[in-house]
């Protein structure tokens, strides 16, 4: 692990890294958030008048993870191969996972979890007229290759 912060310069300022002396090389991340619903809202979700929650928070994440860059200040603008987000109806809520993949000289980690997060604000944003108390937790990186770091995988929680 690193031993200072990179988005810092040696007097404590923000700045963005200069990663322009790097290779691009194939670059991926995945990421994942949890969405908690009660029942009657679970219940409720092919009813909504707004919509289909799951498809419109879906393209959200997507979109979302092309604008990354435009809404965290140090992160660089990426050309991105491929967005995917799935969203999963469980009992008890909606599981959201993420994939984004690109060819470039820094990762995408943010990526993925800007798609987890904002497809689970906007699953928020289609179901509060029905209950204000939606929970979003767990929004955490479960993946990423390529680059200097190496490879991450998050370790799976014992229960």
């Amino acid at each position: 692990m690193s031993k200072k912060l990179s988005h810092y310069d040696h007097s404590g300022r923000a700045r963005m890294v200069d990663v322009s002396a790097k290779s691009p090389t194939k670059r991926e991340a995945e990421a994942s958030a949890f969405v908690v619903l009660k029942p009657k809202v679970v219940k409720a979700l092919p009813k909504n008048p707004k919509g289909d929650p799951l498809e419109v928070a879906r393209l959200a994440g997507i979109m979302a993870a092309k604008r990354t860059a435009d809404l965290i200040p140090m992160c660089h603008p990426l050309p991105l191969s491929h967005v995917d987000v799935r969203m999963r109806l469980c009992e008890n809520g909606v599981a959201i996972a993420s994939k984004v993949s690109t060819t470039a000289v820094t990762g995408v980690e943010m990526e993925a979890l800007m798609a987890a997060s904002i497809a689970a604000l906007t699953v928020y944003d289609m179901c509060k007229a029905l209950d204000k108390g939606i929970e979003i937790r767990e929004i955490v990186l479960e993946r990423k290759s390529g680059g200097k770091s190496g490879d991450y995988r998050r370790a799976r929680k014992k229960k």
